[in-house]
């Protein structure tokens, strides 16, 4: 297996209510600070090789965090999306991080969206990679895996934390085949994702993510379902931060139409078309992302 490059520092935020969150530093503790937020499941090192180097080659301070009940974290389950801008802005507090960058994987999206409604002032730019559509509401699109997740969202709001538990227990015992379910998972994707799974250093990439991030509990899963299919407390159009979005056309878990869906409902925002590309295609651009996040950065600058 291809050593995953580590972290420059890891460690956990205090934030409100006695929780902590966990981090992981990659790139350079001086340069412009991007938060990248993993998927559903994820984990503060669900970050793709290129952009840990991409972070070292151009001064960017590249943060990684779990989601509440995720690898270092706390449990705890968000009453809404936007809660979570809360303990990210104290988490930039505590960091020292003023202004800042965020990019989101598919799961991760809508929290990204609901930290650049909440600090516009502080949130520069923002990425989103096959991100989720919200489920209910004005701003409602249908289809796709969070219709199944509208249908199982009141079961696992009952019982999400017993559920986790039962899943966590299940990745202890499957630990040691862990590479050759990855292998399967790509084997039973479509191409694209294949492809992407089948290079040794993505690869080590879920792997770490995969063993290192759900060690704990895998309820946080479920809490993010039982989010997404509540009013998230925004409204997609009010975000005026300006938002760039990348989907793939042959995306499995998100709807190709759904990233067209939230990019004619956002006021500054300009969609990516992956040509053949499934659900994790975003993670093979990762270069040419933070290059436009960047960019964003100078604009807002001038």
């Amino acid at each position: 297996m291809v050593d995953v490059a580590r972290p420059k520092l890891e460690g956990t935020v205090a934030v409100e209510g006695g929780r902590r969150l966990g981090f992981a530093e990659f790139g350079s503790p001086q340069g412009r600070a991007v938060f990248w937020l993993h998927g559903t499941p994820g984990a503060r090192r669900q970050i793709p090789i290129e952009a840990r180097a991409y972070a070292d080659r151009e001064n960017v301070r590249l943060i990684g965090l779990d989601r509440p009940g995720i690898g270092s974290s706390s449990p705890h389950t968000y009453d809404r999306v936007l809660s979570f801008a809360d303990d990210l802005r104290i988490v930039a507090d505590t960091l020292g991080v003023d202004r800042m960058g965020i990019v989101g994987l598919s799961g991760g999206g809508p929290y990204t969206l609901a930290s650049a409604y909440a600090m516009p002032e502080r949130v520069v730019g923002v990425a989103v990679l096959g991100g989720v559509a919200p489920v209910v509401g004005p701003d409602a699109m249908s289809g796709g895996l969070m219709q199944l997740g509208s249908l199982v969202a009141p079961l696992l709001a009952r019982g999400g934390v017993p559920i986790g538990v039962a899943t966590s227990a299940a990745i202890r015992v499957v630990r040691p085949f862990a590479s050759p379910i990855i292998d399967l998972y790509g084997r039973l994707s479509p191409e694209a994702d294949r492809r992407l799974l089948a290079r040794p250093e993505f690869k080590a990439m879920f792997l770490d993510d995969l063993l290192n991030g759900s060690r704990k509990q895998m309820a946080a899963p479920f809490a993010d379902i039982v989010a997404f299919t509540r009013d998230w407390g925004f409204r997609v159009p009010d975000v005026k931060v300006p938002v760039r979005w990348w989907h793939g056309d042959t995306d499995h878990i998100i709807p190709f139409e759904h990233g067209l869906h939230m990019v004619d409902l956002l006021p500054d925002a300009e969609f990516h078309h992956l040509p053949g590309e499934s659900h994790l295609g975003g993670l093979g651009a990762s270069e040419e992302i933070l290059t436009t996040v960047l960019r964003l950065w100078d604009e807002a600058e001038q």
